[in-house]
């Protein structure tokens, strides 16, 4: 056998130990290494040959029929998107390459809520890859960003809530608003009146019930009462607006407002 001269076609085409009769140690170290791959074509490979082919290509490792924990460990700490080439991965390697991204959790069949909190914490948009999420999952989602909304077929209710206290850019978000769904969020969050709905229409009387609602509690929201107070509302002029604090404002909603009035002058 010409060593040498099988080296250098190894060399070139990796692939060619498939044809090599009783290939050495040799031969099949420079195959894998130059394309891990080529584990394929390589009966029994030794423990050396294993990690020196999924060290050059993490793929190799569905060339390998019982690889060891540390092998698979290894392949998943190259990358999470490793995570793809492994069947059936236990729960450690999962939480290995949620730690990484959480967008692992799109090579997780049927995910615990455990697994899924991880993904979503890790990073909020993982939840586009988890079916059926349940409310903790996309609560957690959107508390982290309220755009996690974009990825939710049929968002909580409660999911919602949370992502339009923080922005009443969420609104838009949402596919369809019912007028009782609008009239809450209002109270959660003033500003969502510059994102109402085409087709929904809320009487100036509704409007101030709510607010009488809102203003009046002792626990009352201090950047709610400031937004109140600024925010531009088509059917309340601002002389209503402080009207509405002084007669149905709490302590809390008094103050603050004064406040605001007196920063803005």
């Amino acid at each position: 056998m010409d060593t040498e001269k099988y080296l250098k076609m190894i060399k070139n085409n990796p692939y060619v130990i498939a044809r090599i009769e009783n290939p050495t140690e040799e031969m099949k170290l420079l195959a894998v290494q130059t394309n891990g791959l080529a584990l394929q074509y390589i009966s029994n490979p030794s423990e050396k040959l294993q990690q020196t082919a999924v060290a050059n290509a993490p793929r190799a490792i569905q060339c390998i029929d019982h690889p060891s924990d540390a092998l698979l460990l290894q392949v998943v700490q190259q990358g999470w998107n490793n995570l793809a080439y492994i069947k059936h991965p236990s729960e450690s390697l999962i939480q290995e390459a949620l730690q990484q991204s959480g967008w692992a959790i799109k090579y997780v069949a049927h995910p615990s809520e455990a697994l899924q909190l991880q993904a979503v914490q890790q990073n909020y948009d993982a939840i586009q890859y988890i079916t059926d999420p349940s409310p903790t999952v996309q609560k957690t989602a959107v508390t982290a960003n309220y755009e996690a909304l974009r990825y939710i077929a049929n968002p909580d209710f409660d999911a919602v809530c949370l992502a339009v206290q923080q922005t009443e850019k969420a609104v838009r978000l949402v596919a369809s608003i019912t007028k009782e769904q609008f009239l809450h969020f209002i109270q959660l969050n003033i500003l969502v009146l510059k994102y109402m709905p085409k087709g929904l229409s809320i009487a100036k009387d509704e409007l101030e019930e709510i607010l009488k609602q809102v203003l009046s509690r002792d626990d009352v929201d201090e950047m709610y009462v400031r937004n109140f107070i600024n925010c531009p509302i088509d059917m309340l002029s601002p002389v209503d607006k402080v009207l509405l604090v002084d007669a149905y404002g709490s302590k809390k909603a008094k103050r603050i407002t004064v406040d605001e009035k007196l920063t803005i002058q």
